[in-house]
């Protein structure tokens, strides 16, 4: 609790003046979120203008068209083979490649606030995708990483599970564990490639804590 208190205050002194102006209005109405003035547009931004920086141009379009609410569908960095739509995310620091960099997303929430526009961006907080750093670590071995995930070494608990929990995609997932090569079965509810975190550990919550309030600290509004 004292690590997650500190490092919320880090983040707080990290945010910039003009984020910490938009927090004090916000503080004023605290249900501005629910309000019916708020008008949503959803997009992927690739299929809305290639990338970060067109959406950015295009903000005049926007507003124009009512929009003060902007809902960015998954954009961190994910495999491209196998990134379940965004929703696989590999690093939560970083945006994927083609469609810009973070310094281009904060530049589009810092011009979505000129113009009185929230932003808003899927948070893929239940699991990582199997290239996430800890992913990988856990695959190589590393007891603290694997402590992360849900890891078994045999199917005797796996299958008990398995009695139960529906699965989230039938047709395309064989349950929900994956065997790896080492021999070990991680629990992976979506996609074998999608691990789950395991929220029963401490430290996951509070890196997961962090990796949104990073993207907080970029901009985002909900």
């Amino acid at each position: 609790f004292y690590w997650l208190a500190g490092a919320m205050h880090e983040y707080y002194e990290k945010r910039n003046a003009a984020l910490k102006a938009l927090d004090r209005k916000r503080e004023k109405e605290p249900f501005w979120y629910s309000t019916n003035s708020l008008v949503g547009m959803m997009m992927y931004v690739d299929n809305f203008a290639d990338d970060l920086k067109g959406v950015k141009s295009k903000i005049d379009y926007i507003k124009e068209s009512g929009v003060n609410y902007l809902h960015l569908m998954p954009l961190l960095k994910s495999p491209k083979d196998r990134s379940d739509g965004g929703y696989a995310v590999s690093d939560f620091r970083r945006v994927q490649p083609e469609l810009g960099t973070m310094k281009d997303l904060e530049a589009l929430t810092a011009e979505c606030h000129l113009n009185d526009i929230s932003v808003c961006l899927d948070f893929v907080m239940n699991h990582t995708s199997e290239d996430h750093a800890w992913a990988k670590a856990a695959r190589a071995g590393d007891e603290e990483m694997k402590k992360r995930y849900f890891f078994f070494d045999n199917w005797d608990i796996p299958f008990e599970f398995e009695r139960t929990v529906p699965q989230v995609f039938p047709t395309t997932a064989p349950g929900n564990f994956t065997q790896l090569d080492s021999g070990d079965i991680v629990m992976t509810t979506f996609y074998p490639y999608q691990w789950d975190l395991n929220y029963g550990n401490c430290v996951v919550f509070n890196d997961m804590v962090c990796n949104m309030l990073s993207l907080c600290n970029r901009g985002i509004d909900i």
